[in-house]
């Protein structure tokens, strides 16, 4: 059986909108209103977070918050290596989709020596950097720090020195992943430059239709075998893979998402690999829902029923 841990980590710098450092009180309020005993029965730890910093501008234009960031990538990863190393898996209810690249570096950490494969379930690749961003929000970037990559070859953006020296502190010395042990499911809505590095980075991708198509298990097992040599799975879910019509209480919702039970399978699909080390859930952002808390309603049931199967295994 396997033990888990639930971290809380409520950082929104990464994001365009407010609000998604509300997540975790949506969720557990839409525990209440199912009378279920999850958070009773997981004790959560919640990691500190400078989100005072948002009442001061955004700055550097094309890497905003980057100062307080890199702090937060150093708790984050500091907590999942040694959650990982007491041999527990991190299950993580994060604020904005940027604090995925501090998960990514804590795994790292823990397993210097295992290659770490990586399904990134999202509306939006998330390889930008301050060289291509067009909004200059960090919350499009955590892949592009994991692969250490900048993609000048795609360059709209002039950078200054210093806030380059910034990013490339937030990327780390070396890359966490390669791109060969990335898995992209329902990513739907990215720009050129993440066209262009998707291609010359040869990154597999299955979009929605495609997973309907050929069928979810096909789809999965045909992505496992393809991280067969990977010891590690890192499953990063955005809610905003889930289709509108579910919710719009996410910062950036595209249409033609994926259903909660279509997110249910592929997340116990990829558990019977037996492989994976560490889960995070971001995104879920209940200032935006219009219909009432439903995103986090959405949320909770994937989190409660993929921890049901994790401790099972």
């Amino acid at each position: 059986m396997n033990s888990i841990k639930i971290l809380i980590n409520m950082s929104e710098l990464g994001a365009g909108t407010r609000g998604s450092s509300l997540s975790y009180s949506s969720i557990v309020t839409a525990s209440h209103n199912l009378n279920s005993d999850f958070f009773l029965k997981n004790k959560v730890e919640e990691i500190p977070n400078e989100n005072s910093i948002l009442f001061s501008p955004g700055l550097p234009e094309n890497a905003k918050y980057i100062d307080e960031i890199i702090v937060i990538y150093k708790r984050i990863s500091d907590k999942i290596k040694s959650t990982c190393l007491d041999n527990k898996i991190p299950l993580i209810i994060s604020g904005d989709h940027s604090n995925a690249g501090g998960t990514i570096t804590g795994l790292r950490e823990a397993f210097p020596d295992k290659k770490i494969g990586i399904f990134w379930i999202d509306a939006h690749a998330d390889l930008h950097s301050p060289y291509t961003t067009p909004s200059g929000n960090i919350h499009g970037m955590p892949l592009a720090t994991a692969l250490k990559e900048d993609n000048i070859i795609s360059k709209v953006n002039e950078v200054d020195a210093n806030t380059a020296k910034k990013w490339n502190k937030l990327k780390g010395m070396k890359a966490k992943i390669m791109p060969e042990h990335i898995i992209f499911l329902g990513v739907r809505d990215t720009e050129i430059q993440e066209d262009e590095m998707i291609s010359r980075l040869n990154i597999k991708k299955y979009s929605v239709n495609d997973l309907r198509k050929k069928s979810l298990e096909s789809c999965i097992n045909e992505s496992l075998e393809s991280l067969s040599d990977c010891e590690i799975i890192y499953v990063s879910l955005d809610v905003d893979s889930l289709d509108p019509s579910i919710s719009n209480g996410t910062g950036t919702s595209v249409d033609n998402g994926f259903t909660v039970d279509e997110v249910k399978k592929i997340l116990n699909l990829i558990a019977d690999s037996k492989k994976i080390g560490c889960l995070e859930i971001t995104e879920v952002n209940p200032t935006l829902d219009t219909k009432g808390n439903a995103m986090a309603e959405a949320a909770f049931e994937i989190l409660q029923d993929i921890t049901n199967k994790l401790i099972s295994k």
